[in-house]
């Protein structure tokens, strides 16, 4: 805990700004015309940003987890020289992650300074071609700098998207939308499992696996087109909302807290949000199964005798149940505003997936195969709720713009652990894989709780020093971001003490 103070004898809080109330739209002390307007705009918020921003995700996902496809399709073979340990595969898993790592900090405080739709048009622009350009690849170093490029620009749109919602939507408002739009990386999964399988039994005169990368990377460039004229910029100059709309969503922008707005950058805060790990190590052991599951599912259903096109085929539904769990999962969140219940058990539903993986024997197939359920499910769901605990709790953009691409840079470290963890010759057992990947999978449902229950009691002791906090009071932050005063509270409040706060009559 922080133990700098702003008055004499009146800790600052810590980093978890308060976020455990209901949508002010449903506040009774505003006139209900206030209301009626913000509902009236939060639907056309979400019918221009939700929609082209989803479908982005959905296609990075598919841009960087079709190696996966591509290795059932005889990519392999006719470019890699056979690949019979495995290890150049790997490489082109893991490579992606290294400029995607690198560049998201610097490329998203970047961001700041540009109007988000051409930010992020041109960046799906960018990757969209990359990924096309590995249909064409003859070799394995020309696969190598297509996945690099595709890091490179990826890096530029996942923290930067996270950070735009901030813009338009309140804390109590992004939670959903937030794990709603992650939650299309298990749409992404299935989508891709039906576009792999249909590609299967498509005769062309060109080879399955070159056929998958151009359908899947030409539409990215199109909707980075698209991006460029439909999606708004910020939101004192967003073009489609009236004066009054735009004076509404600058009006929401800044409740509850006020900080750097515009194209500017505090580096105090961008230092600050350096040096805030705690959700990182989580989000470690998180993006460890998952890319163990987008690039390796299909390798793992094939091991329980199925053919390759069905093994395609197999990765829908555990794809979809995980999408539908991580919304049910955000909304359910969302209501109580507590995140790491939730997010700790599907950390613990994954692990278990992992577990079943590692000691159910081959020949009980269905078992097996309802455990690729459990971890796509814990995955998806965890991850999701940790980038909307996270997004909430950073109290300022330049905050934001460090502390969400540092987040997902440092779990991204987990998915080339991840990726290296399925060699072919460890194959069918992989329990190397499972084992490792389960084990990391408990122990983020442990830190998780273990976070919880700290933000627990700081919340108890805050509200037993300083009174219960007025929820949407303006808090300068502009200097010392989250650490202002004791009007923040964590976002874990659901104590009995305070469970009105969370459960509104």
């Amino acid at each position: 805990m922080y133990t700098e103070t702003l008055h004499p004898g009146i800790p600052l809080p810590s980093q978890e700004a308060s976020n455990y109330h209901e949508s002010h739209e449903d506040d009774p002390l505003i006139p209900l015309d206030t209301r009626t307007a913000e509902k009236r705009l939060l639907r056309k918020l979400d019918g221009r940003i939700l929609p082209i921003t989803c479908i982005l995700y959905l296609f990075a996902c598919l841009d960087r987890s079709n190696l996966g496809n591509a290795r059932l399709q005889g990519l392999p073979e006719d470019v890699l020289d056979g690949d019979p340990t495995g290890l150049l595969f790997d490489w082109l898993v893991a490579v992606f992650f290294i400029p995607y790592i690198l560049c998201q900090v610097p490329w998203t405080v970047l961001s700041k300074y540009y109007d988000p739709r051409i930010w992020i048009g041109c960046s799906a622009i960018l990757w969209g071609l990359c990924s096309t350009l590995m249909s064409i690849a003859n070799d394995f170093e020309s696969l190598l700098i297509a996945r690099l490029g595709l890091g490179v620009f990826e890096a530029a749109f996942v923290p930067s998207v996270v950070l735009y919602y901030s813009f338009y939507y309140t804390k109590a408002e992004q939670g959903t939308r937030i794990a709603s739009w992650t939650g299309f990386a298990a749409v992404a999964g299935a989508f891709g499992g039906l576009i792999a399988y249909g590609i299967q039994h498509v005769e062309a005169s060109i080879v399955n696996w070159r056929l998958l990368f151009t359908i899947e990377g030409v539409p990215t460039v199109l909707l980075g087109v698209l991006c460029l004229f439909i999606l708004p910029g910020r939101p004192e100059s967003a073009g489609f909302l009236t004066h009054a709309e735009r004076k509404l969503a600058m009006e929401r922008m800044n409740r509850g807290t006020s900080g750097d707005i515009g194209a500017v950058v505090n580096q105090r805060h961008v230092i600050a949000a350096l040096l805030d790990w705690r959700e990182s190590v989580a989000g470690f052991a998180l993006n460890c199964a998952l890319t163990s599951v987008s690039a390796f599912l299909p390798t793992i259903i094939e091991t329980m005798g199925y053919s390759p096109a069905l093994s395609q085929l197999m990765t829908v539904p555990p794809y979809a149940v995980a999408a539908l769990i991580l919304l049910t999962a955000s909304y359910i969140s969302d209501r109580v505003q507590s995140r790491g219940l939730v997010v700790a058990s599907g950390c613990t539903l994954c692990g278990v997936g992992y577990i079943i993986l590692l000691v159910v024997a081959h020949a009980h197939v269905h078992i097996r195969y309802l455990a690729t359920f459990c971890i796509a499910a814990g995955a998806y769901t965890s991850l999701g709720l940790v980038f909307a605990w996270f997004a909430h709790n950073l109290g300022s953009e330049s905050k934001r713009a460090a502390g969400l691409p540092l987040l997902n840079a440092v779990s991204q470290v987990g998915s080339i652990l991840g990726s290296h963890l399925y060699p072919l010759t460890e194959g069918p057992a992989y329990s190397r894989g499972f084992g490792v990947s389960g084990a990391l999978m408990f122990l983020a449902a442990f830190l998780t709780l273990t976070l919880t229950m700290s933000y627990r009691w700081e919340n108890a002791r805050r509200n037993a020093a300083f009174g219960e906090p007025d929820h949407d009071a303006f808090v300068d932050t502009s200097e010392l971001a989250d650490k202002v005063c004791p009007l923040l509270r964590h976002v874990y409040c659901v104590l009995t003490d305070y469970a009105h706060l969370c459960f509104p009559p």
